[in-house]
């Protein structure tokens, strides 16, 4: 169900440097957490994560301010970039990951369709976010398929980081 290759690809990077990462979700709802926590000594480099599904849980946890999360519906690359820094303060952790998009069909998304913001936070600075889209038939499936994006794209981007001089 999850990319393994890629979450595997994140885990040795993080073990071989001797870093961490935690999670900050919200339309994935713990699918990132899970894919996660699979990885080989998982333990070694995943802190944890935090599911915060509504507007008064991102901005009680995770300090999103809420004035702009009501106006945005939580959804928008500030809210990701916000997720992603302080889901690594919470868990005391090098990255931290924030998602936030939407998984069905609702009045704010109808003309864009299914999308997220995610952003990957290294040391409390953005280091990368992106806009991805899902065309899958259900919530679950889109829900899965964003977990499995933002992990092929953060893999991507510690492996380019690795060949780096």
């Amino acid at each position: 169900m999850y990319d393994q290759n890629s979450a595997d690809q994140i885990g040795a990077y993080l073990k071989e440097h001797v870093l961490t990462i935690a999670v900050a979700e919200s339309v994935t709802s713990g699918h990132l957490q899970a894919a996660m926590s699979l990885g080989m000594d998982a333990s070694q480099y995943f802190q944890g994560g935090l599911t915060a599904y509504n507007v008064g849980q991102k901005c009680r946890h995770l300090n999103v301010e809420p004035i702009h999360a009501q106006k945005v519906n939580s959804v928008d690359e500030t809210v990701a970039r916000k997720l992603a820094v302080e889901v690594s303060k919470l868990f005391l952790s090098d990255y931290g990951i924030g998602i936030t998009g939407y998984a069905s069909i609702v009045p704010e998304c109808e003309e864009e369709g299914l999308h997220a913001f995610f952003a990957l936070s290294f040391r409390y600075e953005v280091v990368l976010e992106k806009q991805i889209t899902s065309s899958r038939p259900d919530g679950f499936e889109t829900q899965v398929d964003f977990a499995n994006q933002v992990i092929a794209e953060v893999s991507q981007f510690l492996v380019s980081k690795k060949k780096r001089p």
